[in-house]
């Protein structure tokens, strides 16, 4: 997909979400079943991903752990973002995405108060490929950051709510 392909996809979006605002809000649902096991599965557009505990919390490494899926839609919001901005801004970039997070287990596991729950710090980086200024990289890098919604989300935290019934 081009430049030109990619804008008059999304010309007739954006002009209805301008001339329609209520239209751009949408609600994204994602549902897990809670396991027999200490486990919870969640359904991707793809595939049914069970996610289990962490090794460092006393899992065996054989379920996926849900720190490692924030990482992970981090890294393909992020990476998917910056192909679509460098495709509108024409600019040629292949590579690499990674997010990597820090967390102290003893928050989640209760064995230190004082320790936090969740991760401490995130990084996000690419290591790319392009005949790009450095200019246009930092252009990019720029907007990636900009209109990344998993990186949004966390530098902006949601309201949040839980509940049983």
């Amino acid at each position: 997909m081009d430049s030109a392909e990619l804008k008059s996809i999304q010309a007739p979006i954006k002009d209805r979400y301008r001339d329609q605002p209520e239209t751009a809000v949408v609600t994204l649902r994602a549902e897990g079943q809670l396991g027999d096991d200490v486990s919870c599965s969640v359904q991707t557009g793809r595939a049914l991903v069970e996610a289990g505990l962490h090794p460092a919390t006393g899992g065996d490494g054989l379920l996926a752990c849900s720190g490692d899926m924030l990482l992970q839609a981090l890294a393909a919001c992020a990476g998917l973002t910056m192909r679509s901005v460098a495709t509108a801004l024409g600019i040629n970039a292949a590579g690499i995405v990674k997010a990597e997070g820090d967390l102290d287990f003893r928050g989640t596991l209760g064995v230190d108060k004082s320790a936090q729950v969740g991760f401490s710090d995130i990084r996000l980086s690419f290591e790319l490929e392009s005949d790009a200024s450095e200019e246009q990289l930092a252009t990019l890098l720029r907007l990636t950051e900009r209109y990344c919604v998993v990186l949004q989300t966390l530098a902006n935290s949601p309201r949040l709510s839980a509940s049983i019934s």
